[in-house]
C-alpha cells in the first residue's frame, strides 16, 4: 500500500515511478478523490458543530417553555445530512483505497529500466557449467529411466490420473532425495543463517493474502476453497502476516523465520509454458525465508538474504548467476529484487530457482505492522521475503548436473548423510 501523504507531496515522482513499470498514471485521480473525501469530512464536521449548538439552544429554549420546533427540525436535517455525508466520505476513502490496492510498489533507484526479462542485469555468477562428455537428458527423462518397482521414480501418468496436468508422483529415491533436500536447506537456514524454524498453515484467511500483497490483483494466481480460505502460494504469506496488527519491540529486530511447506498455485496465464517436467507445477515444496526489519537495515538484510539463498546452491554445487531484475520483471510488492538462475544442462539454460524481494513498508502498510522505537512513535516496519530455495526446481538442477549418461545421479555430498549414506541413484 502506498502513502497517501507522499502522494500528495509529489504526485508527479509518483506517476513517474509507475511510469517506470508500465503502470498508467494516477495521481490526479487519486488527489482528486483526496480532496471530495476531505471536502465532505469538512462539511460533515461543521455540520455536526452546528447541531451541537442546536442541541444547547434547544435545551434552553425548552426550559424557557417556548416553541423549538423549527430549530427540532433543522436538527432532524443535519442528521440526514450528516448520515449522507457520512457515508460520502466512506465511499471515496473506500474507493481511494481500492485503487491505491492494486498499484504496484515504488521501485528502488538501482533497479534497471526495461521492459522484461530480456533487460535484466547479470550481476555475478558462481560455477562453470559442467562439460559433459554425452548430451545431457531433460530431468523428467532421467526420472522415467529410474523405477521403484515397476514405476517410474518421477510419475506424471499417475499423479495425472490422480489430479490431472501439472502434477507429479515420486517414489524410492528420487522422494527421499527431495525430502533431503527441504531438510538440508532448512537445517543450512536455521544452524548457520540464524532463522527461526517455523511451521505454518497453508490455509490463511482473505486478509493474510491481502496484507502480502497477493489480493486483490493475483486472486486468479491462487486456490480458493468454499468456505473463503486461500491455499498459500508460498509460505511467505503465513510468514510475513504473522506481525500482522502488531506493535514490535525495536529489541526483537530483525525477525528472520523461515518454513518448509506446500505451495499451490494456479499458474494461470501459463498455458504451454514448461507444460512438460515439473518447472511449473500447481502443488510444489519451496523452502521461504522471511526477514522483518527497521527501515534503516532492509538494505543490508536484503543482500545477507540473497547470500544465504546462494549458499545453499554453493553446497551444492550447482552453477548459478544472480540477475537484478529490470522495471519491467519486478514483482508487484517488490521495491528490488535479485533472482537466482540455475543452469539446467538438460535445456542449456538457467532457470530460476530463487527470487529475494525486499518490499520495504509496501506490505507493513497493507497489514499494519509497526515497531516502537526507544521514545518514539510506532512506525512501519520493512519486509522482506526470498526462496531458500524452491524444492522441486533445486531437485531438477541436481538431477541435471549430477547426472550420469546411464541415467543415474550421483548425489552431491553434501546430502549424503540425509540419504543413508548413499552415494549414487542407480539407473
Amino acid at each position: 500500500m502506498h502513502d497517501l501523504r507522499a502522494l500528495r507531496a509529489d504526485p508527479e515522482a509518483f506517476d513517474a515511478a509507475l511510469i517506470r513499470r508500465g503502470a498508467e498514471p494516477v495521481a490526479a485521480t487519486v488527489l482528486r478523490l483526496d480532496e471530495e473525501r476531505r471536502e465532505a469530512l469538512t462539511r460533515l464536521q461543521e455540520k455536526q458543530a452546528r447541531r451541537n449548538a442546536l442541541s444547547k439552544e434547544i435545551g434552553t429554549i425548552r426550559k424557557a417553555g417556548g416553541d423549538s420546533s423549527a430549530l427540532e427540525a433543522e436538527g432532524a436535517q443535519l442528521r440526514t445530512d450528516m448520515e449522507g455525508l457520512d457515508a460520502r466520505a466512506a465511499g471515496l476513502d473506500d474507493e481511494t483505497r481500492q485503487m491505491l490496492a492494486i498499484l504496484p510498489n515504488r521501485l528502488d533507484d538501482s533497479v534497471p529500466d526495461g521492459k522484461d526479462e530480456a533487460q535484466n542485469v547479470v550481476v555475478h555468477e558462481h560455477g562453470a557449467p559442467r562439460h559433459f562428455s554425452f548430451t545431457p537428458k531433460q530431468h523428467f527423462e532421467i526420472g522415467e529411466i529410474l523405477t521403484a518397482g515397476s514405476y517410474p521414480q518421477m510419475d506424471f501418468a499417475t499423479a495425472g490420473k490422480l489430479s490431472g496436468a501439472r502434477f507429479v508422483m515420486l517414489r524410492g529415491p528420487l522422494a527421499r532425495l527431495e525430502r533431503a533436500l527441504g531438510q538440508f536447506m532448512l537445517d543450512m537456514h536455521v544452524n548457520e543463517h540464524g532463522y527461526t524454524e517455523t511451521h505454518v498453515p497453508v490455509l490463511v484467511g482473505e486478509a493474510a493474502m491481502y496484507g502480502t500483497d497477493k489480493l486483490p490483483k493475483f486472486s486468479d494466481q491462487s486456490f480458493r476453497t468454499e468456505e473463503g480460505r486461500w491455499l498459500i502460494p508460498t509460505a511467505e504469506v503465513p510468514l510475513t502476516a504473522s506481525v500482522a496488527g502488531d506493535i514490535l519491540e525495536e529489541f526483537v529486530l530483525p525477525l528472520r523465520m523461515t518454513a518448509l511447506s506446500l505451495c499451490f498455485r494456479s499458474e494461470a496465464g501459463s498455458a504451454g509454458r514448461d507444460v512438460r517436467g515439473m518447472l511449473r507445477q500447481h502443488q510444489f515444496e519451496k523452502v521461504e525465508m522471511v526477514s522483518v526489519t527497521k527501515p534503516e537495515d532492509s538494505e543490508a538484510e536484503h543482500e545477507r538474504m540473497t547470500r544465504c539463498a546462494e549458499k545453499i546452491l554453493e553446497a551444492l554445487e550447482i552453477p548459478y548467476r544472480r540477475m537484478l531484475l529490470c522495471a519491467g520483471d519486478t514483482g508487484f510488492g517488490a521495491a528490488k529484487t535479485f533472482d537466482l538462475e540455475a543452469w539446467i544442462p538438460g535445456q542449456q539454460a538457467w532457470r530460476e530457482i530463487s527470487s529475494c524481494s525486499n518490499t520495504r513498508d509496501f506490505q507493513a502498510r497493507r497489514m499494519n505492522a509497526r515497531y516502537r522505537a526507544a521514545g518514539g512513535a510506532p512506525a512501519f516496519v520493512h519486509t522482506l521475503n526470498g526462496s531458500g530455495l524452491a524444492v522441486g526446481r533445486t531437485l531438477i538442477a541436481v538431477m541435471e548436473n549430477w547426472q550420469e549418461e546411464d541415467g543415474s545421479i550421483i548425489v552431491p555430498p553434501v546430502l549424503r548423510s540425509y540419504m543413508g549414506g548413499s552415494e549414487k541413484i542407480s539407473a
